[in-house]
């Protein structure tokens, strides 16, 4: 039977900076990704100062981020679901289930919301169509349910990219399929080994998978099993991370080194490495999660770092609404129209909206909402109730639950 149970957290049941700030970085590499797709970032200024071939890999490898934010998922659900219950067998289903309904689909279903209504007034970045065929407006009632029932993905897989704002949601139902199945593993699946065989599986079948179908993005890369993976590497460093104890200059060490490995599988490209590179940038960021841990941040970090952990605290708004964003950009000002001389100018003017409207939803609507459905209808833990004691004596380290 699996009886690991959650060890001391870095302060009062806070966030951990380090993972902020990996997150952080990774939404901005999504973000420039779907930036660049549209305005095409590498012929823009700053091939003043970069070749071209260097700026393209930049800006066009940001699913990386994406593979990134799977093994964070995993590593702070798993960590969550030890700290809450104090084992991983012993974690409660419907407790669960009903944190993450309440934390995701607030927001999710504004964001379905205004791009629904922004595709029916017209919106061509809204709108639901691709090359061979013309869905119309109903389509709309299937592409929602899709994003809200778990299989967004599985519908691109069928139909192909359909709707600019709406196709990112392809990683939200790899999530949603992890959130929905990972706890009744855990209950079905009581003992050591069954666990252990299930993830070994997990790391064999996933890159099998993106190299059987390398030649498919919509396969190798937003399919369940091309993905389970990295969400088995988070899970894995979560447990890992209650067992190690290595020092703080060992962990600032490790830190460095799998940061660095990280950023040098990005920069070999996701094409050419569709079966290995994300096995690779999983690998690396699952060390870097068990080193940072129990790793302090010191104040030139907290400092230099907070923007970078301020966009890593509200990922997951900035996922949903980046695109909206994007997308009413792209239409009043299409790329055709854009003087390579504006594209800077206007990407920071996207950050800085994007950036606003995520901050607005999650302080006026996903945060509020979350925590009323919380209080409604959820039994408070022993971990959520001496949260809530120490929030009394530490509000700054105690901050807003994002994503997890």
């Amino acid at each position: 039977m699996i009886s690991i149970t959650s060890a001391t957290r870095t302060g009062n049941g806070g966030r951990n900076l380090h993972i902020d700030m990996l997150r952080g970085l990774s939404i901005v590499m999504v973000m420039l990704l779907h930036y660049s797709l549209t305005y095409r970032l590498h012929a823009s200024p700053l091939k003043e100062w970069l070749s071209v071939p260097t700026l393209r890999t930049i800006f066009f490898n940001g699913n990386y981020g994406v593979s990134v934010f799977f093994v964070i998922s995993g590593f702070l659900i798993t960590s969550n679901i030890l700290r809450r219950y104090g084992s991983l067998t012993g974690v409660n289903i419907t407790h669960f289930y009903k944190l993450r309904l309440f934390r995701l689909y607030p927001s999710v279903v504004l964001a379905l919301v205004i791009i629904t209504v922004l595709g029916l007034v017209g919106l061509s970045n809204f709108a639901n169509a691709n090359k061979q065929v013309d869905f119309g407006n109903g389509f709309f009632v299937i592409a929602n349910l899709s994003v809200l029932t778990f299989w967004h993905n599985i519908l691109m897989e069928s139909v192909g990219y359909f709707n600019y704002a709406m196709n990112i949601y392809w990683s939200l139902s790899v999530e949603e399929v992890f959130y929905l199945l990972y706890p009744l593993v855990l209950v079905i699946a009581r003992r050591r080994w069954q666990i252990v065989l299930l993830a070994i599986a997990g790391i064999v079948v996933a890159p099998a998978y993106r190299w059987l179908h390398s030649d498919d993005e919509l396969f190798f890369m937003c399919g369940n099993l091309a993905c389970v993976d990295m969400l088995v590497y988070g899970c894995a460093a979560a447990i890992a991370a209650n067992l190690v104890t290595w020092t703080v200059p060992l962990r600032r060490v490790l830190a460095t080194l799998a940061f660095v490995a990280m950023c040098w599988v990005y920069m070999q490209g996701i094409a050419g490495n569709e079966a290995f590179g994300a096995t690779l940038m999983g690998i690396a960021a699952a060390i870097f999660l068990i080193a940072v841990s129990r790793l302090p941040a010191g104040v030139l970090v907290r400092r230099a770092g907070s923007p970078l952990a301020w966009f890593g605290s509200h990922s997951y708004e900035l996922y949903l609404f980046h695109i909206v964003v994007l997308g009413i950009m792209g239409d009043l000002v299409p790329r055709a129209k854009m003087s390579p001389e504006n594209k800077l100018p206007m990407l920071a003017l996207f950050f800085v909206l994007s950036a606003v409207f995520a901050w607005a939803v999650a302080r006026f609507y996903g945060d509020p909402l979350n925590r009323r459905l919380r209080a409604r209808f959820t039994l408070r833990t022993t971990s959520e109730r001496e949260d809530e004691a120490a929030s009394t004596s530490a509000p700054i380290i105690q901050s807003r639950e994002s994503g997890h």
